[in-house]
């Protein structure tokens, strides 16, 4: 491990609900180059928040690795795990009242966890008002989140996420509460603070759409990573391709995307053809269509 600023080597994370045991995470590998912006997407129940949460330094797996830039999260001590949540990460949540103190003006709420760090008055103040239009809110410095829209409190809550410099961006659900115009502005702001910042970005959401926003989608299904869409972008930042992969793990599994198999109607199994450049993948329907298709 070393090549990636994010490196997840063969996950587990197994949850005890009174009697049972319920398996969040099963074997899940994953590596995140330093800056990227990327999503976690997959329905409720897929493991994407878990590993979210193992990322943040708010839980540890039941086995594997994982380390996150130096950091070996196994390995750190309370003490530590405290410190890398307040210096390494920025949380940026669906629940803006998670993310935003009401009493608090928007200036104020960025500045609260650099004091939390022992940053000096004057250094918070010029940070905060520099993140704060850096997102396009530099007008309102002084309004307390009752008086801003839902997707300029989302944009805040990302200043106050950036507040102490982190390396990784973890942003559940960022948009889940806004219209598609302040979805299209609180991705643009990551967007940015992520290339000006050298930030890596980790979005999590249920939402396939979120694709024409980053540049890497991972699909999670059953505790695992199972599908990659990569977009690579030209000079002017706009996408020029699009391609989706499916993640073959290191004992060979490969989970084919859900809308191939209901197409196909594939149903307990498959049939595999090695071709002289690949492998061809077909529903088992019978003798009739396998001798059909041995002559193909």
């Amino acid at each position: 491990m070393g090549e990636f600023f994010i490196e997840c080597d063969n996950l587990v994370k197994i949850y005890k609900v009174a009697d049972l045991e319920v398996v969040a995470l099963q074997g899940l590998d994953l590596q995140v180059a330093q800056g990227e912006m990327m999503a976690l997407v997959g329905p409720s129940g897929s493991g994407k928040s878990t590993l979210m949460n193992i990322l943040g330094g708010l839980d540890v797996p039941t086995a594997g690795r994982v380390r996150v830039g130096e950091y070996n999260l196994l390995d750190l001590s309370r003490r530590e795990q405290v410190l890398y949540r307040r210096q390494v990460v920025g949380f940026v949540w669906q629940q803006t009242a998670r993310n935003l103190l009401p009493y608090l003006t928007a200036l104020e709420n960025v500045e609260l966890p650099m004091a939390l760090n022992h940053v000096r008055a004057r250094e918070r103040r010029e940070r905060a008002r520099d993140l704060l239009t850096r997102v396009g809110l530099g007008d309102r410095l002084n309004h307390h989140p009752d008086r801003l829209s839902g997707g300029e409190q989302q944009r805040v809550a990302i200043a106050v996420a950036m507040a102490n410099r982190p390396a990784l961006l973890l942003a559940d659900e960022p948009t889940g509460e806004v219209d598609s115009e302040a979805a299209e502005a609180i991705f643009e702001t990551m967007r940015v603070l992520s290339e000006e910042y050298g930030v890596t970005v980790v979005v999590v959401t249920h939402d396939y759409t979120v694709a024409s926003r980053v540049d890497r989608v991972v699909g999670f299904r059953d505790g695992r990573t199972s599908t990659e869409v990569i977009r690579r972008r030209g000079t002017d930042g706009a996408a020029i391709s699009e391609e989706e992969f499916a993640i073959l793990d290191r004992v060979g599994r490969l989970q084919l995307p859900q809308t191939y198999i209901e197409a196909l109607d594939m149903k307990n199994r498959v049939k595999l053809r090695l071709r002289e450049d690949h492998v061809g993948v077909y529903p088992d329907r019978g003798d009739a269509a396998r001798q059909k298709e041995d002559k193909a």
